[in-house]
């Protein structure tokens, strides 16, 4: 059942926009949850062999959208955008990562989603503790915030206020922001195998998409990936529990979600395994509970929704996204995708997609997806796997595609029969006007959104990523 947007403005709680303005009613506070590096892979989306009782109980209680994508498939050129409510290629936040030396101010009117919260009177925090000695952080949060861009007041370059909403004054209403981070590549996926045995996903079990090579590497990969979101379900279990203990969950609104997909083939890259991405939203007023909402929504959507929450207003042009449950709210058509440099691995894809297609524009045709990577070489065993069976000839059709030494300039999917998308349409009559139509619509995303999209000198990018110039940096 799709849940009616306008039906939850009905009794929405009258909040002040003002900036300083006294709390005459009550005001809701705003928690935005961001599980690091995943899909929608959790049983209330439908992953069979995984356990996510917090979740899925969240899930009851909250709006669960099935159709949410995030607008760059990293860490920073997605919360750049989820952040700001713009796409990070319009604000020049498209690399990953801008190093602090490179990094710009935003342009006026955008701001970040704190600033915008704290001049209506709210108290904003990015959770964190004090780091562990295991690297883990749980529901305290991470603290990780990793943008691509400055602030545009020169004199504070603080994105939020405080580190926990107990620091607020009494009364006042917050907005934090936590990220979980456990489901990130790293300690988090170690000490989620060291939960008990009948916990664990079965590795043997798993069903891998068709671009997998069936080998126990790739399979214990995604397995673990999947003891990861488990390990996580019971840090949100955690903080919710804290929500109600501190007496507040009666008065905030909880997003769910994500910044971008994981793995080998999804992060970095604009296929939905890099790109689809959870989104659970809960009143706390029950509105809507366990319903479901199957609008496209795109991750520049996040901020004006969170600011509505409180009535946040804000000038014409300082965000391109729009808030789901506002009055003027309008279903989109499609979504729109953008890739530029990851680490020291330079390219630019842009893609669109629609509820049944995937248009994507490769600008870099003979630059391979799988270029050198030391971050995908170093965390992700299955690349490293499918490079080598790539050099023995050991990969079918489905799975030399990734492996391929050059990039189609364009590639169709039809993703109501193709969910894999290996089946590249672009060169098929059949479907010219549908690629005619999704290439327009890249080319209009471009001139609209790219002009601040430049690319750096490779020297600049090697002394940023390993703070000196490697030796052979030339030869690569």
């Amino acid at each position: 059942m799709e849940v009616s947007r306008r039906g939850f403005l009905a009794g929405g709680s009258a909040l002040v926009a003002a900036r300083g303005a006294a709390a005459a009613v009550t005001r809701p506070n705003v928690l935005y949850v961001i599980q690091e590096d995943i899909g929608p892979n959790m049983a209330c989306y439908g992953e069979p062999l995984i356990r996510t009782p917090h979740l899925d109980r969240f899930a009851k209680q909250a709006i669960r959208f099935t159709n949410a994508y995030t607008c760059g498939p990293v860490c920073s050129a997605s919360r750049s955008a989820l952040m700001s409510g713009n796409y990070q290629t319009r604000i020049g936040a498209h690399q990953h990562r801008t190093w602090q030396w490179n990094k710009r101010p935003l342009p006026p009117p955008v701001r970040h989603i704190s600033e915008w919260f704290r001049d209506a009177g709210y108290f904003t925090c990015n959770l964190q503790p004090v780091k562990r000695s295991n690297g883990l952080h749980g529901a305290a949060g991470s603290g990780k915030i990793d943008l691509n861009f400055l602030l545009n007041t020169p004199d504070r370059q603080e994105f939020f206020d405080g580190t926990d909403w107990n620091q607020r004054k009494p009364g006042q209403p917050f907005f934090a922001h936590i990220t979980i981070i456990e489901t990130h590549k790293g300690p988090g996926w170690k000490v989620a195998r060291e939960q008990p045995k009948s916990e664990l996903v079965d590795p043997n079990q798993v069903k891998l998409a068709s671009y997998y090579p069936d080998s126990p590497i790739a399979r214990d990969e995604y397995a673990n990936y999947l003891d990861a979101i488990h390990l996580s379900d019971g840090y949100v279990g955690q903080l919710l529990a804290r929500l109600e203990r501190d007496g507040l969950a009666e008065n905030t609104v909880v997003v769910m979600s994500s910044d971008h997909g994981p793995l080998f083939r999804g992060k970095q890259f604009v296929y939905d395994g890099g790109i689809h991405i959870p989104l659970m939203v809960r009143f706390p007023d029950g509105r809507g509970a366990g319903t479901v909402n199957e609008d496209l929504i795109s991750a520049i959507d996040l901020a004006p929704t969170m600011l509505g929450f409180a009535r946040i207003q804000r000038p014409a042009g300082a965000m391109q996204g729009q808030d789901v449950f506002g009055p003027d709210y309008k279903p989109r058509p499609h979504v729109f995708v953008a890739r530029d440099r990851m680490d020291i691995s330079i390219d630019r894809m842009r893609a669109v997609r629609t509820k049944q297609f995937k248009y994507i524009r490769n600008y870099f045709p003979a630059i391979p997806y799988m270029q050198h990577n030391p971050y995908k070489e170093a965390n992700y065993p299955t690349w490293n796997l499918v490079k080598e069976w790539a050099k023995e000839g050991k990969l079918d059709a489905a799975q030399a595609l990734f492996a391929s030494p050059v990039k189609p300039i364009e590639e169709l999917f039809d993703l109501r029969s193709d969910r894999d998308e290996v089946h590249n349409l672009a060169a098929d009559p059949a479907h010219k006007e549908t690629l005619e139509t999704l290439r327009g619509l890249v080319d209009g995303f471009v001139r609209e959104n790219d002009a601040l999209v430049r690319y750096e000198d490779p020297v600049d990018i090697y002394r940023g990523y390993y703070r000196h110039l490697p030796e052979d940096a030339a030869a690569r």
